[in-house]
Order: structure tokens, then C-alpha cells, then sequence
């Protein structure tokens, strides 16, 4: 979980206690009689509990994502071919996290959902976040394409609430929110080869060999 999952969930925790507090303070009200003092109490824990639920449920429409600050290292990938077009991968990701993945293709591509904020956000501190979605395998030849089946691995599970989802269906209440999209990038499958991956502060994932070996083994593939 981010930092910003955490000051949204604790900023929840802290508005829920003011909540708690007036409900307290309009019962005491309410027991004294003065009913008056009571529905006003009443009526600012009404406003802290929604402040409180809005905030929380941001904090979980945030989950998985990462902020984007300068070109960001996202994963790194292991290539090790098991047969003609079959290959394993092992992906190191940024949390610690190890994910494995059985593609079948020529090539890689992995995929990427990024949001950026309008200016107004921006100048409030908020930076562009990001949430790796898939890695997919993927053939050069178009008929190969489509008579496959074709094979990915999901890199992040789906939320209950999901902020992308959030801005499609409800934009107007997500004003702030300048711009989501997806991005790609994509690399051969060569027995042997390791990639890093970066995203840059502009949204664009980078593919990269991740040392001389497997940079050598791309110009001699042709690229």
C-alpha cells in the first residue's frame, strides 16, 4: 500500500473520530434537553461521516497505484525459452513482488494504466500515478494473431473500487483528474535476455535490455 492510500485512510480514521465525537456531544445535548444544540451536533457528524466514507473510498480506488515523479523503474523481466515461441518469465517488481508468467509469441508487451491531474491538482502537490495491468504475449505475423489463442498475465488484481473506472463512469464528479490512459511497450522473446522497464514522467513506458548480453542479443535479432 502507498503513502497515498495511507494519509487518505488515516485522514478517514482522523474525520471518523471528529464524527464519533459530535454524535456523542448531540446525545449529551439531546439528554439535557436542549435539542436545538443536539441537531446541529448531529448534523456536523452527518457531514464528517460523509467526509470520511469519501475519503476512504478514495483511498481504496487508489490502491495498486504508484506515483510517477521522474522516469520510474517498473519491472524487471527474465526471458528463459521452454520451446518454438514458448517462453517463461520471471518479473521483479518495484514492492518486492516476484511474478511469473508462461507466454507464447515473439514478443512481449506489457501495459500500463496512467493518470495525471489537471494543473489546479498539480499545484496542490498531486503527481501522476500509475498501476501496471498485464504482461501479453504477441506474434510479428498478423495471421498467427489471429488464429492463436493468445496468452497474458494479469500484473495487479482488480479493485473493488477502481479510480479509472470511477472517472468513466462518473467524470463529473472527478474533475480533477486531467487525463487517464493506457500505455505500452514491447520487446522480443529471446532465451536468455533480461529487460527493464521504466515509465517516464510524460505517462510513455520505456523497454529497455538490462545488460550488455542481452543488448547484444537484440542487434543480432535485428533490433
Amino acid at each position: 500500500m502507498s503513502t497515498i492510500n495511507l494519509v487518505l485512510y488515516g485522514f478517514a480514521l482522523l474525520v471518523l473520530l471528529f464524527a464519533i465525537g459530535h454524535v456523542r456531544a448531540g446525545r449529551r445535548h439531546f439528554r439535557q434537553r436542549h435539542h436545538a444544540r443536539g441537531m446541529h451536533r448531529l448534523l456536523w457528524a452527518v457531514i464528517f461521516f460523509l467526509i470520511a466514507i469519501g475519503s476512504a473510498g478514495l483511498g481504496t480506488a487508489l490502491i495498486g497505484y504508484h506515483r510517477l515523479i521522474e522516469e520510474t523503474p517498473v519491472a524487471k523481466i527474465d526471458v528463459r525459452q521452454l520451446d518454438a515461441q514458448h517462453f517463461a518469465l520471471v518479473l521483479e517488481l518495484p514492492d518486492g513482488r516476484s511474478e511469473q508468467a508462461d507466454l507464447r509469441g515473439d514478443e512481449w508487451q506489457i501495459d500500463a494504466r496512467v493518470i495525471k491531474w489537471q494543473p489546479r491538482a498539480v499545484m496542490l502537490g498531486a503527481q501522476p500515478l500509475y498501476r501496471l495491468e498485464r504482461i501479453s504475449g504477441r506474434y510479428r505475423d498478423i495471421a498467427q494473431t489471429t488464429s492463436t489463442t493468445p496468452t497474458a498475465q494479469a500484473l495487479s488484481a482488480d479493485n473493488i473500487v477502481d479510480l479509472w473506472q470511477l472517472k468513466k463512469r462518473f467524470p463529473q464528479w472527478l474533475p480533477w483528474i486531467d487525463a487517464e490512459y493506457g500505455s505500452a511497450a514491447y520487446l522480443p522473446l529471446l532465451d536468455g535476455t533480461s529487460y527493464q522497464v521504466s515509465l517516464s514522467p510524460l505517462g510513455g513506458l520505456i523497454a529497455r535490455p538490462a545488460d550488455a548480453a542481452s543488448a547484444e542479443k537484440l542487434h543480432a535479432a535485428g533490433w
